[in-house]
């Protein structure tokens, strides 16, 4: 197929999107500290974990986008050639991932262990390699906790996701559209299932089976908007009372997670479908809602970085913790303003800047590339 016949399909609202739940993750990650004494103050527990305790949820957020996308585009697939080209799906999710994930693997095993030997450190590292090389690196998290190399330990998202692309377009190919919500509902009803009887924060974190629901829940929500009109038509006709109440909850969530959502097990077992199909419902109103009180891509900037969040998640760990250890170096970590704002600022801007560079002169290549595999594109 030549690019002139390829559909075209952009949610111009989802950039911005992407951007925020990479900023919650950003925060999540910043703010160490060693002093007693800055933990002990309530500027920097506010920013700690009022603010940023529950930023980890970020990376929810992504898993629920990231089923909501790829299934939107599968079905459009396949009612645009009667069938998914498995190949083609694998070899796109080769061309967007692969490359920058393993220049990452690279850095954590063989230069970040170097450059702490040149600093006069001792490499700690127990990660096995062959559990990134495969993309199961999840469990080897579950299992040995977080590895020592930084641009290591954001790399289970990844690997949790690279799971769902190997087998989503496999499952999906067996069944008419019609019938997509039987593989939704069995890998949703499975995830609860497996959290109800392995009630471990860990594995209710960081397991593929718990993480898989939330991809299935975005799955769930393509399929209704392109294949249930009352559907399409409720969230089109959201009232600004609803969506309201949508965000509401979305803040709640963010901000009172723990106290709300993970004190009884009942409640620990439904929690992530939970926030998977509240965040779903923001995702749903910023591309469909008419009555939305703003759209995304009215904020310029969040959305042009929201096309290299990719980039900004691989490498903000890395950024974040060479950040720490040179103003520790240079003495500039002790005060609290110091922590909260001159770190993590110096941080974002050069997490920025070398994410910029990466998609440009490194990313941009594949991605040219890619495009000759797709049947839908980008408008």
């Amino acid at each position: 197929m030549t690019a002139t016949h390829k559909s075209k399909v952009y949610f111009e609202n989802l950039d911005g999107l992407r951007f925020f739940c990479f900023l919650s993750v950003f925060f999540f990650h910043s703010f160490h500290t060693e002093s007693a004494t800055i933990e002990a103050s309530p500027v920097f527990h506010f920013f700690k974990k009022t603010f940023a305790g529950n930023g980890f949820l970020g990376v929810n957020f992504f898993f629920v986008l990231s089923g909501f996308l790829i299934t939107y585009l599968l079905i459009k697939e396949k009612r645009l050639n009667n069938k998914i080209s498995v190949v083609n799906f694998w070899i796109r999710r080769i061309l967007r991932i692969w490359p920058l994930y393993f220049a990452c693997v690279f850095l954590g095993f063989v230069v970040f262990p170097l450059a702490k030997q040149y600093m006069g450190g001792v490499s700690t590292e127990t990660a096995n390699p062959w559990y990134y090389i495969f993309f199961i690196n999840n469990f080897d998290y579950i299992n040995k906790g977080m590895p020592d190399a930084p641009g290591l330990g954001v790399l289970w998202s990844i690997a949790i996701e690279e799971q769902f692309y190997f087998v989503w377009p496999l499952v999906l190919s067996l069944f008419p559209v019609k019938k997509f919500w039987i593989p939704f509902t069995i890998v949703i009803a499975g995830s609860l299932v497996f959290r109800a009887f392995n009630d471990v924060p860990v594995l209710h974190e960081l397991h593929t089976l718990s993480c898989i629901g939330d991809m299935a829940i975005g799955a769930l929500g393509a399929w209704l908007i392109l294949e249930a009109p009352r559907a399409y038509n409720f969230i089109q006709n959201l009232s600004k009372l609803q969506i309201f109440a949508i965000y509401a909850c979305l803040f709640v969530i963010l901000f009172f997670r723990t106290e709300l959502l993970t004190g009884h097990y009942v409640i620990r077992i439904f929690e992530r479908a939970f926030i998977a199909v509240i965040m779903l419902l923001v995702i749903l109103e910023q591309c469909y809602a008419r009555r939305s009180f703003y759209k995304m891509s009215s904020l310029r900037i969040p959305s042009k970085l929201g096309l290299i969040t990719y980039g900004l998640y691989c490498i903000h760990f890395i950024i974040i913790s060479a950040t720490v250890g040179l103003s520790k170096k240079l003495g500039m970590n002790t005060q609290v303003w110091q922590v909260v704002f001159l770190e993590t600022s110096i941080a974002f801007v050069i997490t920025v800047c070398i994410s910029l560079l990466s998609y440009k002169y490194f990313e941009a290549p594949f991605l040219k590339l890619k495009d000759k595999f797709s049947f839908i594109t980008k408008k």
